[in-house]
């Protein structure tokens, strides 16, 4: 409960090519569910992960919340990762009273400023003359994502003003959303703690940390499970 006496739920947003079925989602839902907490695992390649629209995955995020938190007023605690993130921010940003409190994870802001350096211009022209580029999904296979993804993010906010207590998690050694990212956006949101780990944009070696902060932020630390 929240201190209004709403109930809370949680939830875990997944990055850009992946899934429900990503490391860190999956160990935090069995995190979760043994503490006897309900947690969502939204599927948020939206409509699909070679036609991904922006808007769609924040209304598979309504669609979420009109499904499991509508009726009792429930509010949201969201773990989001990379692009996951983002849309946490993003969602928290456009409905404030419906959210308690954000986990990110190496948050995805101003992604759309890096997509050329990430992928060179050569690649940047090719997906622009033809529309659409081949890029590996969560399974690895390669797929083709429309250019309209792009041309999307230019029309949203690169860093989402979140409204409530936030805390990110940002491995030092990421080369895909720099530390340098998180570390401005934490400067220019007083309040927002960051905690910063010897890893990679993965995390895959932090994410026994992720979940005790995230647990611990949450305020979801069970004596007899954690032992504190």
């Amino acid at each position: 409960m929240d201190d209004d006496g709403r109930p809370l739920r949680y939830a875990y947003l997944h990055g850009f090519a992946s899934s429900p079925k990503a490391t860190k989602g999956v160990a935090l839902a069995k995190a979760f569910r043994d503490r006897g907490h309900d947690f969502e695992l939204p599927d948020l390649n939206q409509p699909a992960f070679e036609g991904l629209s922006h808007d769609a995955c924040l209304g598979a995020l309504d669609a979420m919340h009109r499904n499991r938190a509508a009726d009792d007023g429930a509010r949201w605690c969201l773990i989001g990762s990379s692009l996951g993130g983002w849309l946490a921010a993003r969602w928290a940003e456009m409905h404030p009273a419906r959210v308690e409190r954000l986990v990110l994870l190496c948050p995805g802001f101003d992604l759309r400023d890096r997509w050329p350096a990430m992928l060179g211009s050569e690649k940047m022209a090719k997906w622009g003359s033809e529309g659409e580029l081949y890029m590996p999904d969560a399974s690895g296979v390669y797929a083709p994502v429309h250019y309209g993804f792009y041309i999307e993010s230019l029309r949203q906010p690169g860093r989402p003003s979140v409204p409530c207590p936030t805390l990110i998690i940002h491995g030092t050694r990421d080369e895909t959303v720099p530390i340098e990212t998180s570390r401005s956006y934490v400067a220019d949101h007083p309040g927002i703690e960051l905690i910063e780990v010897d890893d990679d944009h993965r995390l895959g070696a932090s994410i026994d940390r992720i979940t005790w902060e995230a647990l611990s932020f949450f305020g979801l630390v069970d004596p007899a499970i954690d032992g504190a």
